[in-house]
């Protein structure tokens, strides 16, 4: 009896061996920095505070393949502490249909389109929480559903489309088996996008759309519901890429045009966001590279009366600096912001940063 369940649990031991080799396999990879950060909270009077801190990432992966070539991938992520997660997908490759994926705060179309301009160390927008280029169709991030389709080849460019829907555009996350918020302020919303690549050339338009369920007065049925819109195109000659990128946010909010003195929120100041970025980047060498972006973006209050109130332009400049050895990286940028939040009052101010980087 002891030899045939010995037989038994061999048999079950390698049918268990080939099932998880077939399912496919997980990996894991990360990082962590270390920075150091100072600048002026008001430049024309001197105000530095200075700051370490540190920042650790982990991500996994699994992936698998079918029998008919299509291929799966789940992915998470956790936040900084380590003690939540940060975003998570699945998606699904065809071999001849494109993919489909859905998920939470990463994978949405609109993560391909933002703030496209060559970098060689963070977005602009990770710099500082003001720029609005970055905000374009980010409502898209609860729980969304996005299709790419395959790369399709004439006259030499190669074409690619992307498009998504989220049936509660909240910018949350809905937990799985949960309800979304229902009669909140927001309903569904759509993204679409197409690239086009030809050569070193590559160009990219976007455009996302929201239902406002908040009525423009008091008993009145209208609404105006959100439209984000983004363009970009980016050329490599060699060590060198630049980029250009213009972007449009009308939040669909009703209401008085903000004074240009007063800090403007995206989302409640009622207006239109317009700007445009460009920038530069330069590979010296296999290890040293360098980056300068320059953003414009005004804040157009669409106040037509004979009092009107006049646009705010905020502008920002950076520069940056990355330098690798393997795993290690030595990062670095400046950047003057004038005007923040698009308020005339506020002080112009100068960030600096200094950042180790390990990955694994």
């Amino acid at each position: 009896m002891d030899k045939f369940k010995k037989i038994g649990l061999t048999a079950l031991a390698s049918s268990l061996v080939a099932v998880s080799a077939h399912a496919g396999e997980l990996s894991v990879t990360g990082g962590a920095n270390a920075t150091l950060k100072w600048g002026d909270a008001d430049a024309k009077q001197g105000d530095t505070g200075k700051s370490l801190g540190t920042d650790k990432d982990v991500a996994f992966t699994g992936s698998g393949e079918l029998d008919n070539g299509t291929t799966f991938t789940v992915f998470t992520a956790t936040n900084d502490s380590q003690t939540d997660l940060t975003s998570g997908y699945i998606s699904v490759a065809t071999p001849s249909f494109g993919s489909f994926l859905m998920g939470n705060h990463s994978g949405a179309a609109h993560y391909k389109y933002d703030e496209e301009v060559p970098q060689v160390y963070e977005q602009i927008s990770d710099i500082t929480s003001t720029v609005t280029q970055n905000k374009v169709g980010d409502f898209m991030d609860n729980n969304h559903i996005t299709y790419t389709s395959p790369t399709f080849e004439f006259g030499g460019a190669s074409i690619t489309l992307d498009l998504g829907y989220a049936s509660d555009s909240n910018d949350t996350e809905t937990s799985d088996g949960g309800t979304p918020g229902g009669e909140g302020t927001y309903g569904t919303g759509q993204e679409a996008g197409v690239t086009i690549a030809y050569d070193a050339l590559k160009f990219g338009i976007y455009g996302a759309e929201r239902e406002n369920k908040t009525k423009t007065a008091v008993g009145s049925d209208a609404v105006r519901d959100e439209f984000n819109g983004v363009w970009y195109v980016k050329y490599g000659m060699g060590p060198v890429s630049i980029g250009y990128s213009e972007s449009y946010v009308d939040s669909g909010v009703s209401g008085s045009a903000e004074a240009t003195t007063s800090a403007k929120t995206l989302r409640t100041a009622a207006g239109i966001f317009e700007g445009h970025q460009i920038g530069i980047a330069f590979n010296v060498n296999d290890n040293f590279s360098i980056s300068y972006t320059e953003s414009n973006e005004t804040y157009d209050a669409q106040d037509h009366a004979s009092t009107a109130i006049a646009d705010v332009d905020q502008k920002i400049d950076a520069i940056q600096f990355a330098y690798s050895m393997g795993g290690m990286s030595i990062k670095a940028y400046q950047m003057d912001v004038t005007n923040p939040s698009f308020d005339e009052d506020a002080s112009d101010s100068q960030v600096t940063e200094i950042a180790l980087g390990l990955a694994f």
